[in-house]
């Protein structure tokens, strides 16, 4: 949290990445829809609802990044996007790089295009760089978020915003808007996932992209690798076993699959992989979470500089927003934010309800008084709905000084408001040796020097665990690679 905002940290996988950024088919996929003769450009209504979602997504994925990099990736997804063939395509694309601790990449209408810093670590080379930006370039060019976003519609918006872990309890009723209100969902809907078919079609057009900018198009192939190697080092990570048949296998084919039909789908070409501009372009980039932005260290979220913690109930998951911390599971969704205090914690709570309540005229019950871990804290609940279709929305605040306050506001199924008691039961302040040892990354690029191993230079990682294989990733070696003399690579340091 920076001026009282909290970043996004998104809880996708590396494998998530792979199964929204990149899948090649082998067997023959719908022709390209933009022929030579068919060159048009981006539609009025696209651009406004691309413009109207930009800012909400640059709150909910962290925000631009303002680094040097900016500039760079927005070069290269510019002279990209010329390659589709839409008219004024350099103009009408708008490229961000997000400060984002995830692995993702993603566009919507209107020419919006965004990668992630950490993505973007995980490059070896501009080329990869190109790859992963054709890509998302080939969603829009083939309109792949307006035709998903009207199937979504059709097939109930309110299970669509489910496949997202937003709304897994408003089911198909009238809560879908309170929904939206509560945990800012409605930008989402232009970030579904893709069936299969779109998947391949953005494949085709992003490696024809490639050729014609004249970039290696093998660099797909290359970076769904490292992605493979992210994906597996994920799950190791957390304690879980790298699956050889993803969930989302039913709709796209696994990454190693996907690395050997790449190469295949780029055969002998060749072309520039630019890899002396990009690392001198990533070095010093921010990796991983910041601690101004506060830290999610699996089900505890930790604020050094907002001075607070709390744990998230078991088997839910924890994302930082700008605007927000999320807290979602199967028993029901949360979020954590904070607004104007003076000293009037009634006040407060009153104000919290009036928010929530502005569009459903919501009447909660009285408001309680406790006090959790020393803060004073206040909470309420209302039940919503009818028949078999009711929902419980609770309220839970806390005062940690005259002038702050923090508050959960949750929904769950009618009665199972209990699923979050010992969420609301660990907000604390910080012990004197919380925050230790939470410290900032960045990448950091060297040139290897004679006696230099992979042992060696690994030892050097900033993490605790796991800093061969990190490194290994980083890098997009294989188990067997080794270095030489003069090679350059990237490491992670404080």
């Amino acid at each position: 949290m920076v001026s009282g905002k909290m970043f996004l940290h998104t809880t996708l996988s590396a494998s998530a990445v792979i199964m929204c950024m990149s899948s090649i088919a082998t067997a023959p996929v719908a022709a390209l829809p933009l022929q030579k003769d068919e060159v048009r450009s981006i539609s009025d209504e696209e651009k406004a609802q691309g413009e109207a979602a930009h800012p909400q997504l640059l709150q909910e994925f962290g925000g631009p990044y303002t680094g040097p990099q900016a500039a760079y990736v927005e070069k290269i997804g510019k002279d990209i996007a010329v390659q589709s063939g839409l008219g004024n395509a350099r103009e009408d694309f708008t490229v961000t790089l997000l400060d984002s601790p995830v692995n993702n990449a993603f566009a919507i209408p209107g020419g919006y295009v965004y990668v992630t810093r950490q993505l973007m670590a995980l490059m070896n080379d501009e080329a990869e760089l190109a790859g992963v930006l054709g890509h998302e370039v080939g969603h829009v060019a083939a309109r792949h978020s307006e035709k998903r976003r009207k199937k979504a519609r059709r097939n109930s918006i309110f299970g669509a915003i489910g496949q997202i872990g937003a709304g897994l309890l408003l089911g198909n009723s009238g809560f879908g808007r309170l929904g939206q209100q509560l945990f800012g969902t409605g930008s989402q809907l232009l970030t579904l996932r893709y069936s299969r078919k779109q998947e391949y079609e953005a494949d085709d057009l992003g490696v024809q992209y490639l050729r014609s900018a004249g970039y290696d198009p093998r660099a797909v192939s290359s970076m769904l690798y490292s992605l493979a190697l992210q994906n597996s080092l994920d799950a190791r990570a957390s304690g879980k076993q790298s699956s050889s048949v993803p969930t989302w296998a039913s709709t796209h084919p696994n990454p190693a699959k996907r690395v050997s039909r790449a190469a295949k789908k780029a055969g002998d070409s060749t072309g520039a992989r630019n890899k002396t501009r990009f690392l001198d372009q990533l070095d010093s980039i921010a990796y991983g979470q910041d601690s101004a932005q506060g830290v999610v260290q699996g089900s505890r979220f930790i604020h050094p500089d907002l001075d607070f913690a709390f744990d998230a109930p078991s088997g839910y998951s924890i994302s930082n927003g700008s605007s927000a911390v999320s807290i979602n599971g199967q028993g029901g969704q949360s979020q954590l934010t904070l607004r104007t205090y003076n000293n009037d914690l009634g006040a407060y709570m009153r104000s919290v309800f009036a928010e929530v309540s502005k569009e459903q005229n919501i009447a909660f019950g009285e408001i309680s008084r406790t006090t959790v871990n020393g803060l004073p804290a206040a909470f309420a609940s209302a039940r919503v709905g009818s028949g078999r279709d009711i929902r419980d929305i609770t309220v839970f605040a806390y005062e940690f000084s005259p002038s702050r306050a923090l508050h959960f506001v949750t929904l769950t199924a009618a009665g199972r408001s209990g699923n979050f008691t010992s969420m609301f039961r660990s907000m604390r302040r910080l012990a004197d040796n919380e925050a230790v040892g939470i410290k900032n990354r960045k990448v950091k690029i060297v040139t290897v020097q004679s006696g230099d191993t992979v042992a060696s230079l690994s030892a050097q990682m900033a993490f605790d665990s796991l800093q061969e294989e990190r490194f290994r990733t980083l890098n997009g070696l294989s188990a067997s690679d080794s270095l030489t003399a003069g090679q350059r690579i990237k490491m992670v340091s404080y």
